[in-house]
């Protein structure tokens, strides 16, 4: 889709008055100089006002007023509005209103959870339906249902604008509250730029004991000296994801016959009334590099990376829970409530070849790693208090560019420690054109490392629930994979396999298991756009299934949904609307059973049963003014004629029909 420039504010620059000059030749020497001068500062092209459409999306745009004087309008475009991660390539604010953008903005994460459903209260999680790697849980704490909104190394951005910036995404909540996410950036001079990011959300949900409260603030910064010798990137973030827990409606009948004394789903009995879970997650980084060479014969860096990580995960009880227990004996003198932790002190020296078209790094890395639970449990569980190691390892990455059409990325690392083990990850992704506007992306990933931290140990009241997986052995997961996206219909080809070793899961009573045998997984998927005038339709499906162990994971073995929608301008082109319907479905399945004492998704018990086999049809209208987005869902809109048969997992039904609105606001001053 072509970008529309768009520009936000205009900056007046009087170099030399005309007036305060004594002859002609003064008048038209300062005025080239002006020109000259601040051409090359704000390294823009000037055009005359009637040539708009000549401008290099990467430039600002300079204009002629047209008279004869010293006077120059320097605007802005959007292309002055940038953010990237440390390491990837800028991008612009994408204010431009695409069809992806109802499936993100109606999130609270916002993301496209695709492969995901959710419960029934906006920030209480998903349940994943389609099996991937989330590296975010990799030696360190991190339970399940508390990962859908984390905020990783890899996922802060760093921004480059022209002027102060601040964005706001708003979301509706559950039965009262809302969701916010704001964004102030300014740079300071050209050299440096800060960010302050917070979020805050708190919904009431529509079942009992169902409040989900989180927020988060982070402080980012980006430096690089005038000569580009010295650059630097910075953040904190801190983190607080907490939920009350209800453990699911206790009679599922109650919800199914149609009593409209359960209309009010706040009616329903739940299982859990005096339980919360917390998980705070906070981080501070720091990144800096060094070129010492200023002949770019020889384009080495120096890097040094440090940064403190702390993942805390509670349990809180009022009192203990009668769903736990059936009697006193199966308890133990420990608090009702309970408490994990995790730490990560890393610190990295590498050296870098940096040039255009080829990137070469490799350093040395050690981490001092903790995995440690509150109260010291009873000798006679034989848990320990704390887990701590040193490690040491190494790292290291390769990018390669060649003719503009082909591009390789393999990044590599491994440590060891005493503890938790060795660990091996390796990721290479090739991306090619074998044909002009034609791409394709190969990957071939491994990874070797200790099962998560939740499922290591575990401290609870409840005896049944305390473990220790001693010397486990790595999981070992290699994908091989990619897509091809093609010219016709903006279409997209994927597939994946997996194969997972000593597959680490928790069984039906909650207790982690290692699998003696691989669990192998295969993935097909495609999308497609198909439009006839202003009318698209944008079906997505995936296909999947376990060649062996499919017990472990269970899944269902279709995952679709297709989009219907109407686009076009309006209101004499001053703003643009998109109407229609999206419908998303996936076949019945045997789940697997939520656990909140851990966070978790435990193997089908005796009290689980298959979920899926329902759509869930959303109709929409959105619209966007200038820089502002409006998203407005009838969500589920199906239960209003047939009864709500969707569970997310046993015993924990879908939301009801509701009115989900989204706003997202660009402010470019």
């Amino acid at each position: 889709m072509k970008r529309k420039q768009q520009s936000y504010y205009k900056l007046e620059i009087k170099c030399v008055p005309s007036h305060q000059m004594k002859n002609k030749h003064k008048k038209i020497s300062s005025l080239l100089l002006c020109l000259f001068f601040f051409g090359g500062f704000f390294q823009a092209q000037v055009i005359n006002k009637t040539d708009s459409n000549r401008v290099k999306p990467q430039d600002t745009l300079v204009i002629d007023s047209g008279k004869k004087d010293s006077l120059q309008i320097f605007k802005p475009t959007i292309f002055d509005y940038t953010y990237k991660t440390q390491f990837s390539e800028k991008k612009i604010f994408d204010t431009v209103f695409t069809q992806d953008k109802t499936f993100i903005f109606s999130q609270y994460n916002n993301k496209d959870n695709f492969g995901k459903i959710q419960f029934a209260n906006t920030g209480s999680g998903f349940q994943d339906l389609v099996f991937e790697v989330d590296t975010e849980q990799n030696l360190t704490l991190l339970p399940k249902k508390k990962s859908f909104f984390i905020v990783g190394i890899n996922d802060i951005r760093y921004y480059d604008v022209k002027s102060p910036t601040t964005s706001f995404i708003y979301h509706n909540a559950y039965n009262g509250g809302a969701a916010l996410q704001t964004t102030y950036t300014q740079n300071v001079g050209k050299n440096f730029n800060f960010a302050v990011e917070y979020m805050g959300l708190r919904s009431l949900g529509f079942y009992q004991n169902s409040l989900a409260s989180s927020n988060n603030v982070i402080f980012s910064g980006h430096y690089f000296s005038r000569n580009k010798k010295y650059e630097a990137y910075a953040h904190y973030i801190h983190q607080n994801i907490n939920n009350q827990e209800n453990g699911g409606i206790s009679d599922v009948d109650l919800f199914l016959n149609g009593n409209t004394n359960f209309d009010n789903r706040l009616n329903l009995p739940v299982n859990l009334t005096a339980s919360d879970s917390r998980f705070a997650y906070r981080r501070y980084y720091f990144s800096h590099q060094f070129r010492p060479f200023a002949s770019e014969k020889f384009p080495f860096k120096i890097r040094h990376t440090i940064f403190h990580q702390g993942n805390k995960y509670y349990y809180t009880q009022n009192s203990v829970e009668p769903y736990y227990f059936d009697n006193p004996s199966e308890l133990i003198d420990y608090p009702s409530s309970s408490k994990k932790y995790s730490e990560n002190l890393s610190n990295t020296v590498s050296v870098l070849f940096d040039t255009e078209n080829f990137k070469l790094d490799g350093g040395v890395r050690h981490q001092l790693i903790k995995l440690g639970i509150g109260d010291v449990l009873p000798n006679s569980l034989n848990i320990p208090q704390e887990l701590s190691e040193n490690r040491i390892g190494a790292v290291g990455n390769l990018q390669i560019k060649l003719w503009n059409q082909l591009e390789v990325n393999s990044n590599l690392e491994i440590s060891s420690g005493k503890a938790f083990g060795s660990y091996i990850r390796s990721q290479n992704l090739l991306k090619f054109e074998p044909i002009k506007d034609y791409f394709v992306n190969a990957k071939v990933n491994f990874q070797s490392s200790s099962p998560s931290f939740n499922l290591l140990m575990n401290p609870s009241v409840y005896r049944k629930y305390n473990f220790f997986l001693a010397n486990p052995k790595n999981e070992t997961t290699t994908q091989i994979g990619g897509d091809v996206n093609l010219k016709w219909f903006q279409s997209k080809l994927s597939a994946n396999y997996f194969r997972i070793d000593n597959y680490t899961y928790l069984d039906a009573n909650a207790l982690p298991q290692q699998s003696s045998n691989s669990l192998n997984i295969s993935q097909i998927g495609g999308e497609a756009t198909f439009s006839y005038g202003k009318f698209h339709l944008n079906p997505k499906v995936l296909f999947q299934s376990a060649l062996s162990n499919k017990d472990l994971f269970p899944m269902p073995n279709f995952v679709g949904r297709a989009n219907l929608f109407y686009q076009t301008k309006a209101f004499k082109k001053a703003a643009e609307i998109q109407a229609g319907v999206k419908i998303y479905y996936f076949t019945k399945f045997a789940s697997r059973a939520y656990f909140p004492v851990l966070n978790e998704f435990i193997l089908p018990n005796a009290d689980s049963f298959d979920i899926g086999g329902q759509p869930i049809a959303d109709v929409y209208f959105n619209m966007k003014v200038k820089r502002m987005f409006f998203f407005i869902e009838a969500q589920h809109l199906n239960t209003t004629f047939m009864k709500n048969k969707s569970f997310t997992a046993p015993n924990y039904p879908i939301y009801d029909f509701r009115v989900n609105i989204g706003i997202v606001w660009y402010l470019f001053s």
